[in-house]
């Protein structure tokens, strides 16, 4: 509950501090006193967005703080989960500064406005006529519905589940048009990948062909130079090897005679001993060197797939190909994974969908059960509410579509006299009768979930006399468990509350201010006469307010 408000700065207030009581509190003013000022600064401490036109001196801070008692509230894990330090008097303040920009605080914390907005739902509910409009709404009508059905706990574990479905679902999707797209080059793919892995290729393999293609295709000429360079070496009277043996015979007789010559001597030698072995190498080379056409024919076709495979897949070398290759494998068994996991995520939707319809079914089931219950109350409250020939007719309808509550559609419709056809409620029922059927709602609500602050904005909206009498004594009897706040025009609700605070406008010094003030019971009795007969108070004025307060 609301303990305190203070208001600094803002709109006609330039201070206000007040202390709130926890049961039924009345709110009365004349119209444009500045109770939509009060409840506009309360919203800017529930998270709502804030600019300049807010303050009232613009060039001082706006300053707006509000306590409450949370104790009740089990709110320990929300303020765990958000850093918070917990309080069970909770200080939250928001600042709006002459720049414009805006402040939020939970116990002296800064917060954003999200965590502010996420904190007041479990705080204040502020009910004005809009709301009562949102009455026609298929979600609203289902949360009234699940709270007599008690349906939070399975709701919550199937919202869950739908999370985790809705990934699945999204997932599979993706991989079933990644499929279907690869599908369409996964043949050609294929083919391609063949021809490099019959091609057998090797890294260094194309280098070596081409060397050995080329002693293949020019067999002869290389022979022919061969053997002529060894009969040129090992001739007997003029090769090589007989006048190397020459020179070095002569240089041997006068290496002795100086370093010179004997350095010389050594050289030849050395030439000797490589020459020998060229010699020896050609030997070998003309010993091996076979005229083979199966081979060459073999080498040419290899190096002519190499080269095919390079021009179609638009590269110079071996090794480029063997990387293209391994692309395409892992493309293959990639899409062969696709696969797998598709299967994978189709097995777990269908469990999923499974469990999704065991908890829709639930969820089903408690609602028929409390439709009856929801329907008999409603009609028992809105009898005591002047509408004794009100009829509901509430319907499930099943769906295959998982929504975020379930799989059901609701059919929810209403009469309010004899004779008259069902109908939807935003288009059969008058203001007046939504008034009644929100705070019916209210009430039943109350009883089945532990509901924040409630604010009446001025509910009592287009009824009067005796029906006014009753929904006061309504919210009186919420009051008992909650702390409820009632803005009003009518004095049989007025007089209902337990505390009485007036919104009036003051004038000092050319300047209007909005001013908040508790009624003491003296006061609470003008008020409540001037509600029934104006400003010119009569004594019969007076009598019927005493009536009324006691």
């Amino acid at each position: 509950m609301i303990t305190s408000l203070s208001i600094k700065n803002y709109a006609l207030i330039e201070k206000l501090a007040i202390d709130f009581s926890k049961g039924f509190s009345i709110i009365t003013g004349e119209t444009g006193a500045g109770k939509s000022i009060i409840l506009g600064a309360l919203g800017l401490v529930l998270g709502k967005r804030a600019d300049l036109t807010s303050l009232k001196n613009k060039e001082e801070k706006c300053v707006i703080e509000a306590q409450f008692e949370i104790s009740k509230y089990s709110l320990k894990a929300f303020f765990e989960a958000n850093d918070l330090d917990y309080e069970d008097e909770t200080i939250i303040r928001r600042e709006i500064l002459p720049s414009g920009k805006s402040r939020a605080f939970i116990n002296d914390s800064p917060v954003n406005l999200q965590e502010l907005q996420e904190l007041s739902v479990f705080l204040i509910d502020i009910h004005s006529q809009q709301q009562t409009q949102e009455l026609s709404d298929e979600g609203v009508q289902f949360q009234i519905i699940d709270a007599i059905a008690n349906n939070a706990e399975v709701i919550s574990s199937y919202q869950k589940l739908l999370k985790t479905y809705k990934s699945e679902k999204s997932k599979l999707n993706a991989l079933l048009k990644k499929q279907s797209d690869a599908g369409k080059e996964q043949e050609y793919n294929t083919f391609l990948l063949n021809e490099l892995v019959v091609a057998k290729l090797k890294s260094g393999e194309q280098e070596e062909l081409e060397a050995d293609f080329e002693k293949l295709n020019n067999v002869e000429i290389i022979k022919e130079s061969i053997d002529k360079s060894l009969a040129i070496a090992n001739e007997e009277q003029f090769g090589v090897f007989h006048n190397l043996n020459e020179i070095k015979t002569a240089l041997q007789k006068i290496a002795p005679f100086s370093t010179e010559y004997q350095g010389l001597f050594e050289r030849i030698t050395s030439v000797a001993i490589e020459f020998d072995d060229v010699s020896r190498e050609l030997q070998n080379c003309s010993e091996k060197l076979l005229n083979d056409p199966t081979q060459l024919e073999f080498i040419s076709q290899k190096l002519q797939l190499i080269y095919n495979l390079q021009k179609k897949h638009q590269v110079t070398t071996v090794d480029e190909l063997l990387q293209i290759q391994t692309n395409l494998e892992n493309s293959v068994l990639e899409l062969g994974n696709i696969e797998e996991e598709i299967a994978s995520l189709n097995l777990s939707i269908e469990q999923k969908t499974a469990e999704l319809d065991a908890f829709s079914a639930t969820i089903h089931q408690n609602r028929n059960t409390a439709i009856p219950v929801l329907s008999n109350k409603l009609i028992s409250i809105l009898e005591t509410l002047g509408m004794p020939n009100v009829r509901f007719n509430m319907e499930l309808l099943p769906s295959e579509t998982y929504f975020q509550n379930g799989k059901d559609e609701l059919q929810f419709l209403f009469s309010a006299n004899k004779g008259t056809d069902f109908g939807l409620l935003k288009k059969v029922a008058s203001g007046g009768e939504m008034s009644r059927i929100m705070l019916a709602v209210k009430a039943i609500l109350a009883q089945y979930s532990k509901l924040p602050t409630l604010i009446f904005d001025e509910i009592d909206t287009g009824v009067s006399g005796e029906i006014a009498i009753r929904m006061g004594e309504i919210m009186k009897e919420m009051s008992q468990t909650m702390q409820i706040f009632a803005i009003t025009h009518l004095p049989q609700i007025a007089a209902k509350g337990e505390s009485h605070f007036k919104v009036f406008k003051s004038t000092i010094d050319d300047d209007t201010q909005s001013e908040l003030k508790l009624l003491s019971q003296e006061e609470r009795i003008t008020e409540i006469a001037q509600m029934l007969s104006g400003a010119n108070i009569s004594d019969s004025a007076l009598n019927h307010a005493k009536q009324l307060l006691n």
